[in-house]
């Protein structure tokens, strides 16, 4: 009874340092854009422009994405000039850019040959204001060859088939997926598409104009290449959750451009390729078409809409590289992820983080029953490095945005590294409880 009343009082006191963090503004500085030589500074999407206070900075040159920053602007100071100076000063520059040479890490490419052709499917359910926002942003991209295909997953009202048919016209092509989840409208999806590669993305983000562009290219200059990942950040950090969120990595892979080879599996993974978690995310990922389709697409007991709350895209990421395809991940390849706004959102997702890691773990080894052996060897240290990353982080160490450059300490609640053990525990059941709906839902079709 003590135990849970000192519990109580612990979350009561995380739940009330949550709250007293302060918003952060969000915006793009690009050094040597101006006409003159000088940088230029531009609000992140949907931000007002940037005044006194503290700013999250995503640095750029010539328009490539090359690091963050986090900079206070005093009142009454330029704000170009201070984060200008915050992007140049010593030490900084060369935080900004990872270290060449690392394993696996390659050098920024060469313009490569015009883009293979592509397809771009988002899956929605009932956010039509949000998905107008991520449509708009997708229709201004400066890929010369691609379509736009949003499936409405289980849909309860026509709003979302309104707005495609009112909004966009032909410019989008609109397709209805009664099944819930989202593994299962990504696989609707893919059914339709035309492009030679298919790339995949969230109502909830805003993409950079070169982001197809940037993020199917490899698949031109690489043959072997099945899947391409790509840079995603904070598009608002207005609550304390998005700050919290952001603080302690985001979605954020980092400022440097790699490829996976199973053919030559890279030394510092030792896990690989079950951690598919560093490869990327689900939010700006693509894949060759036809190798996700030879794989058989995403595993339809995954993903957000199902008992086992994600994993679909890790899902997805295993099974081209077990299928001997290489993986890229392209920072150049930019989106902008609205986080969720509320501790109780921060509550559901690290559970459903943790059950998506063990749920997709589950799908890949009932469905290649052959990675068994690899997977119980790289155990041990899987167990570890689970354990390292639900660590309570607090008082432990400073929590950095992405680039190194966060001074402040929002140390991560023990709640939420409780819930996400929770959920990693639950992950499995949920994954064969999605089995089992999807059985009884296509026997009731079938009657």
């Amino acid at each position: 009874m003590a135990g849970t009343a000192r519990a109580r009082q612990q979350t009561e006191r995380e739940i009330a340092d949550f709250l007293s963090t302060g918003p952060v503004q969000v915006a793009e500085l690009d050094l040597g854009a101006a006409p003159d030589g000088g940088a230029t500074l531009r609000p992140g999407p949907g931000s007002p422009p940037v005044t006194a206070g503290e700013v999250f900075v995503l640095v750029r040159r010539a328009g490539r994405p090359v690091g963050t920053l986090v900079g206070r602007v005093p009142e009454g100071a330029d704000p170009v000039a201070v984060l200008t100076g915050l992007a140049g000063a010593p030490g900084t520059d060369a935080a900004l850019t990872e270290p060449a040479g690392a394993p696996g890490t390659e050098a920024v490419p060469a313009p490569a040959a015009a883009p293979p052709s592509a397809s771009v499917v988002v899956a929605t359910r009932e956010r039509a204001d949000q998905l107008a926002r991520a449509l708009d942003s997708l229709l201004a991209q400066d890929h010369p060859d691609f379509e736009v295909v949003v499936v409405d997953n289980a849909p309860v009202t026509d709003e979302t088939r309104k707005l495609i048919e009112r909004e966009y016209g032909e410019r989008v092509r609109y397709v209805r997926e009664p099944v819930p989840g989202l593994a299962v409208a990504h696989n609707r999806g893919l059914g339709v598409v035309r492009g030679e590669v298919t790339a995949f993305t969230d109502d909830d983000v805003v993409t950079d104009p070169r982001w197809l562009t940037e993020l199917t290219s490899p698949f031109a200059a690489d043959p072997g290449l099945g899947c391409a990942t790509g840079l995603i950040l904070p598009a608002r950090l207005r609550t304390p959750a998005q700050v919290l969120l952001e603080s302690h990595g985001g979605f954020a892979k980092g400022f440097t451009a790699r490829t996976y080879d199973p053919a030559d599996p890279p030394a510092d993974e030792p896990l690989f390729p079950f951690t598919a978690g560093r490869f990327g995310s689900g939010a700006g990922m693509a894949f060759r078409t036809a190798v996700l389709r030879e794989v058989g697409g995403f595993d339809p007991a995954t993903g957000a809409g199902t008992p086992a709350r994600g994993g679909d895209d890790l899902y997805g990421f295993v099974r081209v590289l077990a299928h001997g395809h290489r993986l890229r991940y392209t920072p150049s390849a930019l989106v902008w992820h609205h986080h969720r706004e509320t501790w109780r959102d921060l509550e559901n997702q690290a559970f459903g983080y943790g059950a998506g890691l063990t749920a997709y773990l589950t799908a890949v080894l009932v469905n290649r029953p052959a990675l068994l052996p690899a997977f119980l060897a790289r155990l041990p240290g899987g167990l570890a490095r689970a354990r390292a990353l639900t660590a309570v982080r607090a008082g432990r160490e400073a929590a950095r945005v992405p680039g190194g450059h966060d001074a402040r300490t929002h140390p991560w609640p023990r709640r939420l590294s409780r819930l996400q053990r929770r959920g990693m525990l639950y992950g499995p059941l949920g994954y064969l409880r999605a089995r089992r709906a999807l059985r009884t839902a296509g026997r009731e079709r079938g009657r």
